[in-house]
């Protein structure tokens, strides 16, 4: 996607084209083949459910067509990860490669652990904080008793925005913040619903409800990579990525 003389762009095929991707259910045949997918296209040819998808059904509104709804579809099913995986960029990860994504981007850190260590930030805390009770162990999460700690096992942007005192008068760049999380794979969206207003009708685009992997997959599967050097992780990445696509190591740092 690119701007031309102020207007938006898409790139893509033809419905008709072989490569076109018809359905929710071939694109997420299409990541677990690949393991992950941008949502948008970027330095390598294809990689992106842009790429593979016809542009005029974009932002339709029709769940049978349209990728934008799709991304919706795909986060509900729990066999995804959906969220600013992609140099703070949308796509999905499959739920087989997360573990690997999770130990190359998270260091071997669980995030308790990366505050501790000074290697996160007071606000990036005070998001992680709406979902983890301080005298929990990230093994020990489970999803029942949150709310009676103060904690959730998933909000709505919105709501995280709230509770956690961004906005007017209060901590800056919420969006920056939330997008690092994605990146270092401590928050995913796992769904996407409208607003309501008072007399409960929807209204405006949906809202992603944010969570930690860990209450959809369990603390054990998504660090289970852990073991192996966060550079070992991202090897294997690599050489996936490699394997379907033309393009190199460099290039694949650059994306991730």
């Amino acid at each position: 996607m690119e701007v031309i003389n102020g207007e938006w762009y898409m790139d893509g095929v033809s419905w008709r084209d072989k490569t076109c991707l018809h359905s929710a259910a071939e694109l997420l045949e299409l990541i677990d083949e690949i393991g992950f997918m941008p949502l948008f296209a970027n330095e390598i040819p294809g990689f992106s459910v842009e790429n593979r998808t016809d542009p005029k059904y974009w932002w339709t509104g029709d769940p049978g067509r349209d990728p934008w709804e799709w991304r919706m579809i795909l986060a509900r099913t729990g066999k995804v990860a959906y969220g600013k995986f992609f140099g703070n960029k949308a796509g999905f990860v499959s739920k087989k490669w997360f573990p690997y994504f999770a130990n190359y981007r998270r260091s071997g850190y669980d995030f308790d652990s990366l505050y501790q260590e000074g290697k996160a930030s007071f606000r990036e805390k005070l998001l992680m904080d709406l979902f983890m009770p301080e005298d929990i162990e990230p093994k020990d999460i489970k999803k029942s008793g949150l709310e009676k700690k103060g904690c959730h096992a998933e909000l709505f942007t919105f709501e995280m925005k709230e509770k956690a005192g961004f906005g007017k008068g209060g901590e800056k760049n919420f969006e920056g913040v939330l997008a690092k999380l994605q990146m270092q794979t401590y928050l995913v969206a796992a769904d996407f619903r409208p607003r309501l207003n008072k007399k409960g009708e929807s209204y405006g685009w949906a809202v992603a409800k944010m969570t930690p992997p860990e209450y959809l997959w369990g603390y054990k599967f998504v660090t289970g990579r852990y073991k192996e050097l966060p550079q070992t992780s991202f090897d294997k990445i690599a050489k996936q990525l490699i394997l379907h696509y033309d393009t190199d190591e460099k290039t694949v740092r650059r994306i991730l």
